[in-house]
């Protein structure tokens, strides 16, 4: 039987809405001993944003990061999976899109994040 995604998953992802400022997302990464924070507005997914985001779309281009919303500079295209799908689908997302991380949603929220890490063992 082939691994679901919600046998790998982090659960529970931290998530913030667009209008939050970088400097909470960065807090919510620090607090949570995380990388990532998905954007969530009214419950659905509608983007992610990296440590490296804040590096290099905040931090480089010397924006002030107590004023600017995530929601301009998270990732809006993600690749997505379910928790009911196969571990498999999360590979082939990863290696295509060249991606870290990838949220888990269920009907259209958030349910985890699964990250290349968690998949290293599905290679082989």
């Amino acid at each position: 039987m082939a691994t679901k995604i919600r046998e790998i998953m982090t659960p529970a992802p931290v998530c913030v809405a667009p209008a939050e400022t970088v400097s909470a997302a960065a807090r919510a990464m620090k607090d949570h001993g995380i990388g990532t924070v998905l954007v969530v507005e009214n419950g659905a997914l509608r983007g992610m944003v990296t440590d490296r985001d804040i590096a290099v779309r905040v931090l480089a281009e010397n924006r002030d990061p107590s004023s600017t919303p995530v929601g301009e500079i998270s990732s809006a295209d993600l690749a997505t999976v379910g928790p009911d799908d196969d571990v498999s689908e999360a590979v082939r997302l990863v290696c295509e899109r060249a991606v870290r991380r990838i949220p888990v949603v269920q009907g259209g929220r958030p349910v985890g994040v699964v990250s290349k890490g968690d998949l290293e063992p599905c290679y082989k």
